[in-house]
């Protein structure tokens, strides 16, 4: 059965609320409930898993250690959370180079190929994929944050300003040049592959 909005914020504000009188096992569900999520955001920003991986538990550790100054009538959980980490994640890849990762784990979903598709098609299909990931390593860090938020992470903008700590049209400005510069960049080879991609969520 669907739950409405309004009873699954009541039911993590309860959750909340057990956590904080001290039932570890309210924690667990918390973390249960955000914690792939909140990877899968770590991962396509920083496209490392060890890094994500230690992102997400310093998430974690830093918004349980703070829980009581969480306000559910500012934000919900999961924003709170992901601008924790997004926090995080710009800490991180301002000391390291991006490395190239697959298209397909990127954005958390699989590339599959048709069954009977021929060896040049294959071909050409991974030749798209190189371009898509070159030109994802091209947007700039704030531009990366805002396509993976928006299509990776399906938020809305004014979540995504949010979590960025920015304006809400500022936020759909960064989306919008984002995805024309992918475009752009995509041109020649990966565009129609781009377009499937983003329809994925």
């Amino acid at each position: 059965m669907t739950i409405s909005r309004a009873q699954y914020n009541a039911e993590i504000d309860a959750t909340i609320a057990r956590a904080l009188h001290g039932d570890q096992s309210a924690y667990a569900a918390l973390y249960d409930q955000y914690a792939a999520g909140l990877y899968r955001l770590c991962y396509s920003l920083l496209m490392n898993e060890q890094d994500a991986e230690d992102i997400l538990q310093e998430s974690f550790l830093y918004a349980f250690k703070n829980l009581h100054r969480y306000d559910s009538r500012k934000s919900a959980l999961k924003t709170w959370l992901y601008t924790i980490a997004v926090s995080r994640c710009r800490n991180t890849y301002r000391r390291k180079r991006f490395l190239t990762v697959d298209i397909s784990q990127w954005f958390g979903a699989e590339l599959k190929a048709p069954p009977a598709e021929a060896p040049e098609a294959a071909a050409i299909r991974r030749d798209a994929s190189d371009t898509i990931t070159r030109a994802l390593g091209e947007l700039s860090p704030r531009l990366r944050e805002a396509i993976v938020l928006r299509y990776g992470q399906g938020m809305t903008y004014r979540e995504i300003a949010e979590v960025m700590g920015c304006p809400q049209k500022t936020a759909e400005s960064r989306v919008r040049l984002g995805h024309q510069r992918l475009r752009q960049s995509l041109q020649p080879v990966g565009l129609g592959l781009l377009e499937e991609m983003l329809r994925v969520h």
